[in-house]
């Protein structure tokens, strides 16, 4: 199981670099939302810990930690915010320029 999760991690970081690298500003933004969702996965796998109970039970046994789900889920709220705003400005850009091309956007160059 940790092979597999490895192995999905890493499919993630790398389709979300690719996307980065890629030319349209579109697939760049949604480079990074998989990039940052990759960043999540990682997290909950390496700070989740195995408890037999969860967190907030009534049961005896070993609780699970709730604080890396509560951080992953702030990074998820936050990141979603973030990626709302960039969609606004790109909307904003393509309206402008009539292209996602980042070459075709001149008029931000000093």
């Amino acid at each position: 199981m940790n092979l597999l999760l490895a192995l999905a991690i890493g499919g993630l970081f790398g389709t979300g670099v690719h996307q980065l690298l890629r030319r349209s500003v579109v697939r760049s933004a949604i480079g990074l939302v998989i990039l940052s969702n990759a960043m999540n996965l990682l997290l909950l796998t390496t700070g989740a810990y195995d408890g037999a109970v969860a967190a907030y039970a009534t049961l005896q046994g070993t609780h699970s930690d709730a604080l890396p789900q509560a951080l992953i889920l702030t990074a998820i709220v936050i990141s979603m915010g973030g990626f709302s705003f960039v969609l606004a400005l790109l909307l904003l850009l393509s309206a402008r320029h009539r292209s996602d091309d980042i070459d075709r956007f001149t008029e931000l160059r000093h």
